[in-house]
């Protein structure tokens, strides 16, 4: 699909989402200066990672999810977000399906510093 940044109506997360089926996957749906809002949906566990240069933001739009760190785990249910500090060591898992919107710089890479078979292509837009 192309950018649609120029477009002049709301941004539907419910349409959005059903455009795509592939979890661990993040789709672009704005952008603000570099700042990107992107839609994931989560399934299992993703890969230990962390992201040297910026903080990323989950916000659960359905379902549950869990970031987990070496010391604890912090459990989020639709409608709650957390930030991840930059340069953290983490790891999202969702035990049945979750969608979230996530906040972070454009050109971020899903997977950080581990890469692997799980990094997703940038620049997705729906």
């Amino acid at each position: 699909m192309s950018d649609p940044r120029n477009a002049t109506g709301a941004v539907n997360l419910d349409e959005k989402l059903a455009t795509f089926s592939e979890c661990w996957s993040p789709r672009v749906v704005a952008r603000m200066n570099d700042v990107e809002f992107k839609l994931v949906k989560m399934h299992g566990d993703f890969v230990w990672h962390s992201h040297a240069d910026t903080d990323e933001v989950f916000l659960v739009v359905k379902g549950e999810m869990e970031i987990g760190f070496r010391d604890r785990n912090v459990l989020l249910r639709e409608g709650e977000m957390f930030v991840i500090p930059r340069g953290v060591e983490h790891i999202t898992r969702a035990r049945e399906e979750c969608h979230a919107l996530i906040v972070e710089p454009r050109d971020v890479v899903n997977t950080g510093d581990a890469g692997g078979e799980l990094t997703a292509r940038n620049d997705v837009w729906v």
